[in-house]
C-alpha cells in the first residue's frame, strides 16, 4: 500500500479505531519479532515497516485527540 493512501485511510478513522489498529499492529510486531528469534523469517524489512506504520498510526491518534 502506498504511504499517501495509508495516511488518507488513517485520517478517516476515529480515535477508538486508531487505538485498536495500533494495538493490532503492536501484536503483529511482537509475533514477527518472536518468529525472528525462534525461526527463520522470510522478510526482515517487515519489522521496520511495521514500526513506521505504528508510528504513523500513533501520530494520527495524537492529532485526533488534540483536536477534540
Amino acid at each position: 500500500m502506498k504511504i499517501t493512501q495509508l495516511k488518507h485511510d488513517l485520517k478517516a478513522l476515529s480515535a477508538a479505531a486508531l487505538e485498536q489498529q495500533a494495538d493490532e499492529l503492536r501484536r503483529e510486531l511482537f509475533t514477527l519479532r518472536l518468529n525472528a528469534t525462534t525461526a527463520h523469517v522470510k522478510d526482515y524489512s517487515q519489522i521496520n515497516k511495521l514500526r513506521k506504520h505504528i508510528a504513523r498510526t500513533l501520530t494520527q491518534l495524537r492529532q485526533v485527540k488534540h483536536t477534540q
